[in-house]
């Protein structure tokens, strides 16, 4: 989402000393539309922090970094990490592993991601660290595609709905909207439908604003392919009325809606809203 919707998966401290709020505490310090503003948060947690606490801070300095298309800088930062892991427990080097691979799959590096991110899933599975585990499948799936990337997401799901870990089970939202995205790719649109409304239920249950628009934003797109243009068009403008509401615009929902009045044979309203968009993309919305 740039004003507000790009779509596909996926979402996820202080002094902690158990695994899970260790790990919750990470995640509540991540900010991922604005990276630098979480590098500060990381780095400032740091002030405190020591042993396998810092070293994971630290890996996910690197995955600041790795947003920001420093890639170079991400793999210095995990380069120093790397040797310290002898003495870590299994969080830091899982977060490594993941790390690593990120930033190899984020520069277009997938097969080296590839066996970063199953020896990540290995560990978390026979450590048990669900959370984890379940990023490292989720990551996985992301590198393969297609059917490999459903199957991987769909060995994920149970993990995440029947998860003793909190932030594990927060995997259920974003890995129903992946699988429905990879089921939309694979032109399995009715299928695909399904699993966003389940989606959609799953966001409602967490109350997070933005990802349920997003969750009515891939319903409404999957109704526009499968040719039930009205029924997408009533959401769409829904979207639009609410980000206005927010004093937002988003690109994306007036790119659909245009679509939607060129299929309905409104061809004026399909360049109006086609024009709309073209100008909030130049401004990066």
């Amino acid at each position: 989402m740039a004003a507000g919707l790009p779509f596909t998966t996926g979402f996820i401290l202080l002094l902690a000393l158990s695994a899970p709020v260790q790990a919750t505490t990470i995640a509540g310090l991540w900010n991922f539309s604005n990276p630098s503003e979480s590098e500060q948060r990381f780095r400032d947690a740091m002030a405190d922090a020591r042993g396998d606490l810092r070293l994971e801070l630290e890996t996910q300095i690197a995955r600041t970094y790795s947003l920001r298309k420093r890639f170079d800088d991400a793999h210095k930062l995990l380069d120093e990490i790397e040797p310290r892991l002898k003495d870590a427990g299994l969080q830091p080097t899982l977060r490594y592993l993941l790390e690593r691979g990120r930033t190899f799959n984020s520069s277009g590096d997938k097969a080296r991601a590839r066996p970063l991110f199953l020896r990540a899933w290995e560990l978390a599975r026979a450590g048990e660290e669900e959370d984890l585990a379940i990023d490292a499948a989720h990551m996985v799936a992301i590198v393969e595609g297609g059917e490999e990337a459903l199957r991987w997401n769909l060995m994920a799901l149970p993990l995440a709905t029947g998860a003793k870990d909190v932030e594990a089970r927060r995997w259920k939202a974003p890995l129903l909207n992946n699988i429905g995205y990879e089921l939309k790719v694979l032109g399995r649109n009715d299928e695909a439908l399904g699993y966003f409304e389940q989606a959609l239920v799953a966001y409602e249950e967490r109350g997070d604003k933005d990802s349920i628009r997003v969750a009515h934003w891939m319903i409404a797109h999957t109704l526009r392919m499968l040719r039930k243009f009205d029924a997408a068009l009533a959401i769409q403008l829904r979207l639009e009325k609410e980000f206005a509401a927010d004093g937002r615009v988003d690109a994306h929902v007036l790119e659909e809606i245009a679509e939607l009045y060129e299929s309905l044979g409104d061809r004026a309203k399909a360049r109006s809203y086609s024009r709309r968009a073209a100008e909030q993309l130049g401004k990066g919305g």
